[in-house]
């Protein structure tokens, strides 16, 4: 059981993805800690829902991601254990996409080739398989005939709605408070920076340490700072997702028969998809969605609702000409937010002139399959314990200073 305090040894801002873990992992060592979001999480307006989010073990966007979803898997699967709810389904992964094209992924070229280089330093089990193989495999696909694959068992999709409401549930159960449907209107250093403000309406509470783990919000909480230099560094987008009924080929789609997928056709940003086995077995989908990066957006002024127009160019684009099983129908459509950085990696950083307030943005895309292992590290960096993963890749620098790696 909870109680209420009016200083913290942290404060995490935010409970989704990132956040949840966070708390979740400090309650876990037993700091006393408050979780503060302005929603009631697990919800529908920020990054982390839809059902399902894609997880791999071969981290193409770096090697630094490894042992955060390595991490990540292993606290699932606990959770799992404890709380009796579906987290994580193995289901195999695909990455394909044309032999000999530089086809890039999240701002990495060559992606494939990159995620078996991966696979091949840390040891991950994996298949290298060309067109014939995957088409032998998973005849789902029409294929182009010239593609590369590169295909990982232990590949699969996280609930992100399970993930976020069993690591709350858990956390309140082991001390933490959570004050949910309250928006944070400051947080301020005081005096030598040792202890930090967070005022919500009302209430002002102190602690030792506090971690901003607040999604698409975060570039207004830096404006509100004033911290434009901060600011600067993350755009919000909004992204869709689709779900298209699969009919009387329900069994083709169902997990254990379709892995996640990410594919690419050509060598622009847009031209590929991501997509995944049916989710819910009481309405069998297949669910696709893809990036787009043309336009900027803000939690208050988000498209939330999708077009029919949105979902008919969706099927016509990308879905028709690859998966000739499905007729078009679209179930629904959700639209949500990626809050993204210049090189398209993360921020794990202490605010420059606040050192006891910690930015935690998770971002650009590819987020919610190491946020379990972020929480963790974050946990152990701020109770000051040593062995875990190391953050210091994820630390704020100009996105020229850090490579491509």
């Amino acid at each position: 059981m909870s109680t209420q305090h009016s200083h913290y040894d942290v404060i995490v801002v935010g409970l989704g993805a990132i956040g949840a873990a966070t708390l979740y992992q400090l309650a876990l060592r037993g700091a006393r800690v408050l979780g503060i979001d302005q929603h009631a999480p697990p919800h529908d307006q920020g990054s982390s829902h839809g059902e399902s989010r894609i997880t791999r073990l071969a981290i193409g966007e770096g090697d630094a991601y490894v042992p955060l979803v390595r991490r990540s898997h292993a606290i699932w699967r606990e959770l799992e254990a404890s709380t009796g709810r579906s987290i994580f389904e193995q289901t195999g992964g695909l990455i394909l996409a044309p032999r000999d094209r530089i086809a890039a992924h999240h701002g990495k070229p060559d992606f494939v080739r990159r995620t078996i280089a991966c696979a091949e330093r840390f040891d991950i089990r994996h298949e290298v398989l060309d067109a014939a193989g995957i088409r032998a495999r998973y005849p789902q696909f029409a294929l182009q005939g010239d593609e590369l694959g590169y295909f990982e068992p232990e590949a699969g999709f996280v609930r992100p709605e399970q993930a976020i409401a069993a690591q709350l549930e858990a956390a309140r159960g082991l001390g933490a408070t959570l004050r949910t449907g309250e928006r944070v209107q400051a947080v301020e250093p005081l005096g030598n920076g040792d202890t930090t403000a967070v005022q919500i309406e009302g209430t002002r509470f102190t602690a030792d340490r506090v971690v901003i783990a607040a999604g698409p919000w975060l570039p207004e909480f830096l404006g509100r700072q004033a911290r434009a230099d901060w600011q600067a560094d993350f755009a919000v987008y909004r992204q869709v997702m689709y779900w298209f009924d699969t009919g009387t080929a329900a069994p083709d789609f169902a997990p254990g028969r379709l892995p996640i997928f990410i594919w690419m056709f050509g060598d622009a940003q847009e031209d590929y998809m991501y997509g995944f086995p049916s989710s819910d077995p009481s309405q069998p989908a297949l669910k696709v969605a893809t990036e787009q990066y043309a336009a900027t957006t803000s939690p208050d002024a988000l498209q939330r609702e999708v077009s029919a127009e949105e979902g008919a160019a969706m099927y016509a684009s990308r879905v028709a000409g690859r998966f000739p099983q499905i007729a078009g129908r679209l179930l629904k459509a959700r639209a949500c937010m990626y809050t993204v950085t210049p090189d398209r990696h993360f921020v794990i950083d202490a605010l420059d002139g606040a050192p006891g307030v910690l930015i935690a943005s998770a971002c650009s895309g590819h987020g919610f399959k190491h946020s379990a292992g972020v929480g963790d590290a974050i946990a152990d960096r701020l109770l000051g314990r040593t062995g875990g993963i190391d953050l210091a890749p994820f630390s704020r620098q100009p996105a020229k200073e850090r490579g491509s790696a």
